[in-house]
């Protein structure tokens, strides 16, 4: 385990060039970008906060037409450069990321061939172009990740998924569960477990073994939760230690929360802080300070939405008081 260190997540854009059907920002087509400016402005805050990772976010990372400098200068600022892509035009940009310092690259996969991810993304080519945006990223020298949304529509496919990941020599893996505005219902919650244990029980030395918590829960009352309520897995009690080492800003609106999961929620107390005061960007203002206090205390009995990450997370943290790099 390593010393403590905090992660930055910066939705740069919101425009997206999928038509996922999960998704509130599919096809979108919004012209908002975070510019090379807020990001020169932001850098050395961000130090100062004592952020070592950076990850950005979409929408479509790779529309961003300024993609390449906004990783060379986070690489120059000394921060180690992520970002979560739909892999379509990744082979095409992999060898200038890696030229520029990215250090980890994430792409959303949901089925074990295009077959079906490319229907659920209702994107010809999506899967193939992630795989091998992977391969070539990954002999560039990029930590290659996958993330994964899994729901009723697709779990069956998990041990597939699993094999040709692991094929692609693929590092790291997060299978988080499908949220929707309405209850996730599976028939056969024992099928789940039949077909998805395996996963996680398999020998990492042969197999590709997910980050973080089980999508459906580790233990049987997160178990219970997922299948009867379709509450997520979330960071055991009593406190939740996300919120300390997390900032995540949405660009467009100018706000920053304390976990990558907040800023999908909505309600009173649930807003996050303003990333500007006077106009000049500020990080751990009072008000964001008081946005994690309130969910360190209350994240691990009312949040509905967190991710396995996440979850998995904030535990290795209680329990061993550091996480390894880049497993949130």
């Amino acid at each position: 385990m390593t010393e403590r260190q905090r992660y930055l997540f910066i939705r740069i854009l919101e425009a997206c060039n999928a038509d996922c059907f999960m998704c509130e920002f599919a096809l979108s087509r919004d012209t908002f970008r975070f510019s090379l400016e807020d990001f020169a402005d932001l850098l050395p805050k961000a130090r100062e906060a004592g952020v070592a990772y950076v990850r950005f976010t979409g929408g479509e990372p790779l529309m961003h037409q300024d993609i390449v400098e906004l990783v060379r200068m986070g690489t120059d600022a000394g921060m180690k450069m992520s970002m979560i892509t739909n892999g379509m035009m990744l082979p095409k940009k992999a060898p200038l990321l890696a030229e520029a310092g990215l250090a980890q690259v994430i792409v959303s996969l949901d089925g074990g061939s295009a077959t079906t991810h490319d229907v659920y993304r209702r994107s010809p080519g999506m899967f193939d172009n992630g795989l091998r945006g992977l391969r070539d990223a990954a002999a560039l020298g990029v930590l290659p990740r996958v993330n994964t949304v899994v729901g009723p529509h697709n779990y069956t496919e998990m041990p597939d998924l699993q094999k040709v990941l692991t094929e692609a020599g693929v590092k790291q893996w997060e299978l988080s569960a499908l949220k929707l505005e309405r209850s996730i219902t599976y028939p056969d919650p024992g099928h789940v477990r039949a077909v998805c244990d395996p996963i996680y029980d398999a020998d990492p030395d042969t197999l590709l073994v997910p980050l973080g918590k089980r999508f459906y829960g580790d233990t049987r009352e997160e178990q219970e939760r997922y299948f009867a309520e379709s509450l997520t897995p979330r960071a055991s009690e009593p406190l939740c230690h996300v919120v300390d080492d997390v900032i995540y800003i949405d660009g467009k609106y100018g706000r920053m929360y304390a976990c990558s999961c907040l800023p999908h929620r909505e309600g009173e107390d649930l807003g996050g802080a303003p990333l500007r005061e006077g106009g000049a960007i500020q990080l751990d203002t009072p008000v964001f300070r008081t946005h994690a206090d309130f969910f360190r205390e209350r994240g691990p009995d009312m949040c509905g939405g967190c991710s396995t990450t996440a979850a998995g997370y904030s535990d290795d943290v209680a329990r061993l008081g550091a996480a390894a790099p880049w497993q949130y």
